[in-house]
């Protein structure tokens, strides 16, 4: 069950291995809607009740946006801080980067602790880890008084050196409970063990900030699905890519920052195993933004830290890269007279003009039914209905008029603008990297990406799109396919070549012996749970480390491994230098059974448009006459040469003049781009 920002979308896969789909739309208001009625389209298309649905469900998982909302709508809890005396203004000095560095005009996010509601307190725990300075109790209990007084809901602690010695931290955060409740305490040492105390305190502060919203969301609707039938624990998708209980994540909401687009991972390595292909890109766009996940040698990238509505979150999460470039994308002319397109989006209330739902302003799905592309009428098994009619006056009134431009021209340009959007995320998320995106198969998913996958790929110089069958479900799909997992830590600073090998595996067996009893608690043991070993490293002096497997503690694959990767990465490395390892990680997995979808069952003769309608291609070949086909009248084995438009349950498949698409074995939809 993936809760986006438009549409709320269930995948679910029987017995059989068929796989099923219901989409409907997403209510911010109260997002549980949403996940219900998803619950009840899916069950009464198959003639059920959502009781019964979920009595023979083996395996729920959800992903939510809404801790992610919930920050970049500022619409978190009330927050206060403690902090070593003399270190409350860690929190706004920050690191003194920009990320632009160019930028010198644009504010910085509004601090969620405003300084008279950081409260500094005596203690202190010295750079060994040793207590120099014992915690004043009494000056924990006045500042949860003062802070109670000025009607803060939720407290974060952030001590210096807690990643060290978390005891001052724990004796804090026994005091505050008493004043403000067990789950609304959040402390650095638990939340993020890292070094630096601004980025320990951040996302220390960050979760706070979500535990009074998220969190009473999650048991209730875990509560509410174990009232209709559910018999085992919801599990919810972490930015990390891997799944854990609510009660694991109730206190941790920070995790979940991005729980929906995480699930990428599961998807790709569906699309690994049914494509033969481990180098991946994934393009998934949704009615409000666009998210960008690569697959290398049938990995993907993880980082321990997020940047969310201006606020730095130590967490690990998966390399992703997220715009504002989605099916709802507000296009409109600024004050200088250009053509703009997103990130604002029209979400789902009131969404895209053609909607006829009270929306006003053009978005990309209205210049998609302008040029042909998306046909007037009732999609998503009727959750939406477009009008062309409202699509056109919001175009010409809006774009078309003030750059006096037709209304085509006006479609042509939009489309254009998202499409080079898209194409930088992909460069970002590649190139950038260090890898060749035209060496991979791009996957174009969500409801919007099939549209645009041709274009973006021929501009990336892929050879290969390919759109998975259930694109308009992609991250709900991912979810069926992901692993159990939590990540752990520990700072270790030491010379790769001088440190002591006993002291190292001291530190793995220690994160070991937390990952299996957090996996075994959660049911995983013997082979269903594995343990993976990385380290980090750095040069003396540089600012950023990198992640190297370490299966073993062998230092000469370790420096290779760092090497391989510093010389992708920035395209240098110092041939024998010194190497100062940072900190020991551990992933603890819990292994769940991958999906098997089955075979597609489609059956017919041949393939047969069911209209011809003229389609705008590009510039260069204008507008051509485009076979449309309807999924169902479609089978494993046919192809069909562009430009051809295909109509499925959660998406339409568009593939450009000289594209060959064929249907394979599980009922995607590989494209063999054209060579220009």
């Amino acid at each position: 069950m993936d809760v986006g920002g438009t549409f709320t979308d269930l995948v679910l896969h029987d017995s059989r291995g068929l796989l099923h789909v219901a989409k409907v739309p997403s209510t911010p208001d109260d997002p549980a809607r949403g996940v219900l009625a998803a619950l009840g389209a899916l069950a009464s298309g198959h003639g059920l009740a959502p009781g019964d649905l979920l009595a023979g469900c083996e395996l729920f998982v959800h992903g939510s946006t809404i801790a992610t909302n919930t920050m970049l709508e500022g619409k978190g809890a009330k927050v206060g801080m403690l902090t070593t005396e003399g270190f409350r203004d860690s929190l706004e000095i920050r690191r003194g980067i920009r990320e632009d560095m160019w930028d010198h005009r644009t504010p910085f996010a509004p601090v969620l602790a405003p300084r008279r509601f950081r409260v500094g307190v005596p203690e202190r725990i010295d750079r060994d880890g040793v207590p120099t300075i014992p915690l004043d109790r009494d000056a924990v209990s006045a500042a949860a008084a003062a802070l109670a007084r000025e009607g803060i809901e939720t407290v974060a602690v952030c001590f210096l050196n807690s990643f060290l010695n978390d005891r001052h931290e724990r004796q804090a955060g026994d005091i505050l409970r008493e004043t403000f409740g067990e789950e609304n305490v959040s402390l650095s040492s638990a939340v993020a063990p890292v070094m630096g105390e601004y980025e320990r305190g951040s996302t220390a502060v960050v979760n706070a900030c979500l535990l009074p919203r998220v969190a009473p969301y999650l048991l209730k609707l875990d509560e509410t699905l174990g009232g209709m039938g559910l018999d085992r624990p919801m599990l919810l998708v972490q930015s990390n890519g891997g799944a854990a209980s609510v009660a694991r994540m109730a206190d941790r909401p920070v995790g979940l920052l991005l729980s929906g687009p995480a699930s990428a991972v599961g998807a790709l390595d569906l699309v690994a195993g049914q494509t033969g292909r481990d180098d991946l890109i994934s393009m998934e766009i949704g009615g409000t933004s666009c998210d960008v996940v690569m697959m290398r040698k049938g990995d993907v990238a993880t980082r321990d830290d997020l940047l969310i509505a201006g606020y730095r979150v130590a967490t690990p999460a998966i390399d992703v890269h997220t715009v504002g470039a989605g099916g709802g994308a507000i296009a409109h002319v600024d004050a200088g007279g250009m053509l703009r397109v997103g990130p604002e989006g029209a979400g789902a209330a009131p969404g895209p003009a053609c909607y006829g739902k009270g929306g006003e302003r053009p978005t990309v799905t209205d210049a998609l039914l302008v040029l042909g592309r998306l046909r007037p009428g009732a999609y998503a098994g009727g959750a939406v209905t477009l009008d062309a009619a409202l699509a056109r006056r919001a175009l010409d009134e809006r774009v078309a008029a003030p750059l006096g431009l037709s209304v085509e021209d006006a479609s042509a340009g939009i489309v254009g603008i998202l499409e080079q959007t898209l194409l930088h995320a992909v460069e970002r998320i590649s190139i950038e990297r260090g890898h060749d995106p035209a060496a991979c198969v791009l996957v174009a998913a969500g409801g919007a990406g099939p549209m645009h996958g041709s274009s973006v790929g021929r501009m990336l110089g892929c050879r290969t799109v390919y759109v998975p069958r259930q694109a308009g479900a992609f991250c709900a799909l991912g979810m069926l396919n992901a692993d159990v997992r939590r990540d752990f830590s520990r700072v270790l600073i030491g010379d790769l070549d001088r440190v002591g090998a006993d002291a190292v595996e001291a530190g793995y067996r220690e994160l070991d012996r937390r990952a299996a009893d957090v996996l075994a608690n959660e049911g995983f043991t013997g082979d269903r749970a594995a343990i993976e070993r990385t380290v980090d490293l750095r040069y003396p002096g540089q600012q950023w480390s990198v992640r190297v497997a370490a299966p073993a503690f062998d230092r000469a694959a370790i420096r290779a491994g760092f090497e391989e990767r510093h010389q992708r990465m920035y395209g240098h490395i110092q041939p024998g230098g010194e190497l100062e390892i940072v900190a020991l990680h551990v992933v603890g997995r819990g292994l769940i059974p991958r999906i098997a979808p089955a075979d597609d069952a489609r059956s017919a003769a041949a393939p047969e448009p069911v209209d011809v309608r003229p389609a705008f291609a590009d510039r260069e070949r204008g507008w051509l006459e485009t076979p449309v086909f309807r999924a169902d009248g479609l089978a494993a084995g046919m192809t069909l040469k562009g430009p051809a438009l295909i109509e499925e349950e959660t998406t339409t498949v568009y593939a450009g003049p000289g594209d060959r698409v064929t249907v394979d074995r599980h009922g995607n939809y590989p494209i063999r781009l054209e060579e220009r």
